[in-house]
This record gives C-alpha cells, structure tokens and sequence, in this order.
C-alpha cells in the first residue's frame, strides 16, 4: 500500500516536471472539449501507452528501448502533421488528401471550444503523446521498476504502474480544467479563436522540435526553475524501508564507496597464507543469490544460479570507468580463458557508480574495447549488489560448485592468492589438473589503463569533482552548489589541492562547463594521472590541452593525450592524461577545455 500511495504520489508530480512541458500543448489542445468523449480518451491513451511500454521495460530487455525510441519518433511526425494541420489547414489539406477527412476532425477538435472530438482522434493524440511521456519519470519510477525487476511481472507491478498513470492523469485533468477556463475567457474577451488554434499548432510542432533536439531531457532539464527529482528523491527517502544493518549502501548513496576503500586486511593475520589455503579448506561465507535482478546480460544468454552448479564462479563487480576495476580486467581475463575448460566461469556485475554507466550502449562499447568477452551481467539496480552485501569497486566473489561463496576479495592485488583459491575450488569440484597448471598472468601486454599502479610513487588519493564528495578544493570561495559561478584557479596549491578556473556548474557528482576556456588544475604524486570526463548534453566533442608545469607533457603524455598536449573528449568514460616514465615527483597538472559542455567527474591516479 505504501508503494502504491508513492506511486500515485509520483504521477501527481510528473505534471510539474521539465521534461513534460513539450508534451503540455499537445493536453491542452483537449481543453474546453466534453471531458467523456475528448478528454477521457486522450488521458486513457496516454495511460495505457505508458503503462505498456513500462511493462515491456521490465521484462523486455534493451529491445524495448529501441521500439521505443522508434515509437516516439513515429509519434513526433504524427504530431507534426496534427500540428501543420491546426496552423495551415489548407495547405495541410492539400498535401495530405488522402487524410483531409481525419486531419480535418482532429484540427476542428484540438481548437477549445470547436466542434467536439471523437473518442477516436482523442484516443490517438493520448497514444501518440504517451510515447513522449514514457521516458518521463524520476526516482519513483525507478523504484518501482526496480521492485518489478526483482519480484518479476506480477498484478502488483501492474498495480504500481497504474497508480503512477492515476495519479499523472489525475494532475493533467486538473491542469485541463483550468487550462479550459483560461480559453474560454480568452475566447470571451478577445474573440480570437482561429488565433488560438493556430497558436495551439505552432506550440505543437515547438514542442515536436523541442523533443526531436532532446530539449526536453537535457536544456529543459537544466534551465528549469522547478525540477521534481529532488521533491521525487526526497519521497523515496523517507517512505523507502531503511538500511539494514549489514551497512549494505543503497544505489542513490553509494558517492563516496568507491574503488579506493580496499579492505587491505581482510586476510589479517595469516602472513603465511599459502599455506592456510594448501592445508585447510575455504570457510563457507554464504550462498551465491539470484542474478535475476540483472536488466540484460552481455556476451551471454541471462545465467542463472541453478544453470551454474557444478561450475566454480567469479563474481566480479566493477565498472567500466574505475580505474581500480580496469586494472584488475587482465588477471580475470587470463582466469576466464585459463580455466574455461576445467570448469571456470567468470561473470563480470557491471554496477555503475556514475550515471552514464548506466548506459547499456556505453558499456556494450566499454567491453568491447576492452576485450571483455566473458559473461556480464547489468546491474543497473543495484540488485546483485544488495544480494552479495557488497559496497566496493571492484570486488571479487568466489563460488564454489555447490553455488557456495568460499572468498572473496576487495579491490586491487592478491592476484597469486586468487588465483590459488581458484585452483582450491576446481579440485575440489574434480579437476585433479587444476592445481598443477601454472599461476600468474600469460605472456601478454597489458595495454594502457590496465597496468598496475606504481604503489611506490603514489601520493594522491582519487579526488572526486562534485561536490557531494570534494576534497581539498582551493579555488577562492569554495564550490558553489547548482549554480553557475566563476572560478579562479589557485595560484599556488599545495600537494593534493586542486581548483577549477572559468565559469563552471557543480553538480553532486559533476562540474560542467558553462562557457569555452575553462580549466581544472591539480598539485599530484603519481606516475599516472586520470581523469573521468564526458561531453556535454548535445554529444560535441571538447577540445582540450594539457600541461605539466605549465609545459606540454612530451614524453609524459597518456594514452588519450598527444605529445603537445592536445587531446578530445568524445564519450564517457576514463582518459589517462599523464604517464610519466620516470622522475616521479609533486607537479602541477592542468587541463584547459577550449570547447563549452565538458563535464568532469573524478581523478584517479596510478
């Protein structure tokens, strides 16, 4: 019942946020028509399309999405046409006269106060605008399509789904109520209903045009004055059951648990652990869980926990733009194809930390470039991580062929140790070969991001940009909250201080730049230097320059950086800025943006 209210309480607020505003003109072009034969209609279609297609979300897969974005562009044309036909009907008419009949219905019935619309027309603008509206959801959504993935489609799922469809519904026809007596005074006063049809057909295809440049998920979410996630997000806190007492971090507030809290001591006290592991058996730490939380599984059909017994399992959640993570990708990649054939089965839980990761296609590329071929689960909901208990990037489980957790190990290094483990389990589950077969990684390079970290050299800790976890910020005046401010970059900060310079907008996770030349300085240690960057919400490639002392990089650069210093941002992910082949000591690096939209996350260093 809780689930319920929140839901209906979610639907409610979907009128007032951002991206629903290119959708409003097509509502309103229902207003002062009978509620039962045009209003009804047009609401139920918009209902029942979004229920659909959220339906189809939770079980359907990636495919959905893409039906869906067919859909919407089907939905757009549509609507442009319905659009053209209100502001020029007799040129719509002459262009399209196999559908005078209809098109003349629907312009005649989307003027208030006209001639009244058929269910029909009405039912078709409710489908056609209920595309538009299905990716129009926050927090509360989310929650409830979570709870759909984890428990599966059920008539409580269909329940919470059309709940949020009442409660939107129910704030849309209010809106209408009002929205017709605003016509009808206008009307009144001003005699001016052609003008108001064809007002309403020129904000019909604004709103096609604001949709097809995705301003209604990115521009207007962003120069809104009232955004509903926060209001959303504060409902999901409160009415949400609380942690439990594992400490299991949930997914809005996993900031901050990230690839550098390595329990360094989880094997305490066993300095002679080869030994331990030779002449004792592994304990039983506890069941592998469902993995069908996952929303899709990549380089694999969907794995279950039954289908695996009789296999000895690697657990591995990371994500792909951890740096921590992508160093560890060449030891599970040598364990897949080493001991694929004894038995091993590696499967990566891709749990994203930023919300780009979320991003099915990012990580289909991620893994493809990294020579990921193994099983990966996407854990988009945190669902595997709640199961395992797990609050660290990357951590490893290992399962042996009963399906019982035997180890497990957080972070970087004890590669030798795993892979003994490994070999533990492979016996025991009947290979006698296993432990004979030689340890340790094959004679392959490492390419880039994935050789280990010069632990020797390294004195800067990963630094997170936003400001939920910012450390050691020295520009004058501190980070400034959701807002755009001019920053200027300390003139000279100490070891591990950093600043930003130029007009930037920082966000809980991110900062973006709001205006071309903008920098971001930083005093490190390390061998190696990353960065986690991505363009802005228009997808343009940011140009940018690096420099070391206020010098180019030369023989320093990284493997996203030329000699000059000169380098692109062209998708989401890490880029390694600096890799200095000897002479490691306290420098100051700084990036220069030449282009706007650029949004920074975190650094991490090796």
């Amino acid at each position: 019942m809780l689930l319920i209210v929140l839901a209906y309480l979610g639907g409610v607020l979907t009128i007032l946020s951002p991206c629903i505003l290119p959708v409003l003109p097509f509502v309103f072009s229902r207003a002062g028509q009978p509620f039962v034969r045009s209003v009804l209609p047009m609401l139920t279609g918009m209902a029942l399309t979004f229920a659909a297609v959220a339906s189809l979300a939770t079980v359907g897969g990636s495919w959905i999405t893409q039906a869906n974005q067919y859909g919407r562009w089907l939905a757009l044309a549509l609507l442009a046409v319905f659009g053209l036909m209100l502001l020029l009907p007799r040129l719509a008419a002459k262009l399209m006269q196999p559908l005078m009949s209809v098109g003349n219905q629907i312009a005649e019935s989307a003027a208030p106060g006209g001639k009244p619309a058929s269910p029909r027309s009405s039912f078709l603008i409710g489908i056609a605008t209920g595309l538009l509206w299905s990716p129009c959801a926050g927090p509360i959504l989310g929650l409830m399509l979570t709870t759909a993935a984890l428990r599966g489609t059920s008539f409580s799922t269909t329940l919470l789904l059309v709940a949020y469809a009442a409660g939107a519904a129910t704030s849309l026809a209010l809106a209408l109520l009002i929205g017709g007596r605003v016509f009808t005074l206008m009307k009144r006063w001003l005699g001016a209903g052609e003008w108001i049809r064809r007002g309403m057909g020129a904000a019909m295809l604004l709103g096609v045009l604001a949709i097809s440049l995705g301003w209604d998920t990115g521009v207007l979410a962003r120069v809104s004055t009232f955004a509903t996630g926060g209001v959303e997000q504060e409902l999901v806190d409160r009415l949400s059951p609380a942690r439990n007492s594992t400490g299991v971090v949930s997914p809005d507030s996993r900031f901050g648990n990230s690839m550098t809290k390595v329990v360094a001591n989880i094997m305490a006290g066993a300095p002679d652990y080869n030994a331990a592991v030779e002449s004792a058996p592994l304990p039983v730490e506890g069941i592998l869980p469902t993995l069908s939380g996952a929303v899709q599984w990549l380089n694999s059909p969907p794995l279950t926990v039954q289908a695996l017994r009789g296999k000895v399992v690697v657990i591995n959640i990371w994500t792909y733009s951890c740096i921590n993570c992508l160093r560890s990708l060449p030891y599970l990649k040598t364990w897949s194809q080493k001991y694929k054939d004894q038995g091993l089965v590696v499967i990566g839980v891709h749990a994203p930390e930023f919300a780009f990761e979320r991003n099915i296609g990012n990580v289909k590329k991620a893994t493809r470039e990294l020579g990921v071929d193994y099983p990966v689960a996407i854990d988009n909901n945190f669902a595997i991580w709640r199961g395992l208990n797990n609050e660290y990037w990357p951590a490893q489980y290992f399962v042996d062929a009963r399906g019982q957790i035997r180890h497990h190990n957080f972070g970087e290094g004890n590669y030798a140790k795993s892979e003994q483990v490994i070999q533990l389990l492979l016996t025991e589950a009947g290979d006698a070969n296993a432990a004979m077969t030689a340890p340790g990684l094959a004679n392959t390079a490492t390419p880039g991001v994935e050789i280990a970290a010069d632990s020797a050299d390294l004195q800067s800790p990963e630094t997170y940009i936003g400001y939920a976890q910012a450390d050691n910020f020295a520009s004058p005046g501190g980070e400034l909250r959701d807002e755009v401010s001019v920053y200027v970059a300390p003139t000279r900060p100490a070891l591990n201080e950093w600043g930003l310079a130029g007009k930037w907008d920082v966000e809980k996770d991110r900062a973006t730049l709001a205006a071309a030349s903008g920098h971001v300085v930083y005093r490190f240690h390390a061998r190696d230097l990353h960065l986690v960057l991505g363009p802005g919400a228009d997808g343009k490639p940011v140009r940018f320059r690096v420099s070391i002392d206020g010098a180019a990089p030369g023989n320093a650069h990284g493997t996203d950086v030329a000699a000059d210093g000169s380098g692109t941002v062209t998708e989401h992910r890490l880029y390694q800025l600096v890799r200095q082949t000897h002479g490691v000591a306290d420098h100051t690096f700084s990036i220069e943006f030449l282009d706007p939209g650029v949004e920074a996350y975190a650094f991490t260093f090796g």
